[in-house]
């Protein structure tokens, strides 16, 4: 007669399958993003401050403001064509408190810059870039934007790893939140254990710092992904639009017909520009994109920054240079951010929360240390995997003749 036997109750798992999936998920995809994220988080720390660190490493860019008027567009390329009478003028930068920026060669790449006193016209300052050469803050946003590889290439990869980058920190959220809140969990979960073994306090810098960052960094890689994945940037829209798409932009064209009826090149430059600065007296700061003097088709774009350091409440206007007819604006980037509708005004706002400066230099400082610590988790989290790697298997018997521990030290041990 066989004896009857119980059968054996399935061992429950400590942790739900959500969590466990979080988990697996939080640790490959770290492991495969984790050094383009460091390179991307870090370079971005670099970037935010651009404004900041010129204007000190060149002081004598710095113009006190006087009650005089300041150089026209036509005015600039007169004083352009007299140092270089063969380059063409493509754009001139105006900033309240600073020299004029003019931009010689094609589009905004040009390979001459000037820099010119904005009320005398004297020249302070050139830069002359052979091709290929770029600057330091070029070369940092070049790695920032598609980590210094062919571009087709680099920016897929950026834009899908902070995408990735976006569900490690969701997941990590998952990891950190404790099974039950008690005594030491909460410490756990708020407090760098300072004094702990190098583990420990590793272990912290991930778990506690990443939960302190978590929203700031969540809100710049959000804001990153606009300006890379197309499908992300019109789906945002679509939804803070309640199902609206995202208008395209126009390719504006000049009537050539009118070339020469009406203004000359010069007239309609300057006339342009004193439309633009009567509607919007309060602007901080000008682009000026003049026409391409090859092409009767090319039109003229002017940007107004109302101001200083913020981009979000910019607006623009075109020009046909023959006509000087104002083309209608865009809907979302052009119009004025206090008319703008809600998702218009979240899309104007996107570059301001990227880099912080929606909030002025206390944003941009908390966007320093969010990326700071964004680049650091990568590194941190790599450091507890591959201790938990290296851990060896107790052998058996250990673990019933070994004395109870404190709760420091098994915590500890969980860690590693």
């Amino acid at each position: 007669m066989t004896p009857k036997t119980t059968p054996l109750k399935k061992k429950k798992h400590p942790r739900s399958l959500f969590y466990r999936i979080s988990a697996w998920l939080h640790l490959w995809l770290g492991l495969v993003t984790g050094i383009i994220m460091v390179i991307v988080c870090i370079t971005g720390c670099l970037y935010v401050f651009i404004d900041e660190i010129k204007s000190v490493l060149n002081p004598e860019t710095n113009i006190s403001r006087q009650d005089k008027p300041v150089l026209t567009p036509s005015q600039l390329a007169d004083v352009a064509a007299k140092i270089y009478p063969d380059k063409k003028v493509s754009y001139a930068t105006y900033q309240q408190g600073k020299v004029i920026t003019v931009g010689l060669g094609e589009g905004r790449r040009g390979n001459i810059t000037l820099m010119v006193n904005p009320y005398t016209g004297e020249l302070i300052k050139k830069e002359i870039k052979e091709k290929g050469e770029t600057d330091f803050f070029r070369f940092v946003l070049n790695g920032h934007r598609f980590l210094w590889l062919p571009y087709k290439i680099g920016r897929p990869i950026v834009n899908y790893s902070t995408l990735i980058f976006v569900i490690t920190l969701i997941t990590g959220m998952v990891l950190w939140w404790p099974k039950k809140w008690t005594k030491s969990t909460r410490e756990r979960s708020f407090q760098i254990k300072w004094g702990a073994s190098f583990k420990r306090v590793n272990y912290d810098f991930h778990n506690v710092l990443g939960f302190y960052s978590l929203l700031v960094v969540l809100a710049i890689c959000l804001t990153g992904m606009v300006y890379g994945i197309e499908w992300y940037s019109k789906g945002l829209y679509w939804v803070t639009s309640a199902g609206q798409s995202l208008p395209d932009y126009k390719d504006l064209k000049s009537d050539s017909l009118q070339a020469n009826k009406f203004y000359t090149s010069r007239t309609a430059m300057d006339l342009a520009w004193k439309k633009v600065i009567t509607k919007t007296p309060e602007a901080q700061g000008f682009y000026y994109g003049y026409p391409d003097t090859t092409d009767a088709k090319s039109t003229i774009n002017i940007y107004i920054y109302p101001t200083a350091g913020r981009y979000y409440d910019n607006m623009s206007f075109s020009f046909d240079r023959h006509t000087l007819k104002e083309f209608p604006a865009h809907p979302v980037y052009d119009v004025k951010f206090s008319e703008a509708s809600f998702p218009a005004k979240i899309r104007k706002m996107n570059y301001d929360i990227h880099v912080g400066s929606i909030l002025g230099l206390p944003g941009k400082i908390l966007a320093f240390f969010a990326a700071l610590i964004g680049a650091s988790l990568p590194i941190t989290g790599f450091i507890i995997w591959w201790g938990k790697r290296k851990k060896k298997p107790k052998k058996p018997g250990v673990a019933a003749a070994k004395p109870i521990a404190k709760k420091s030290a098994v915590l500890e041990e969980s860690i590693t």
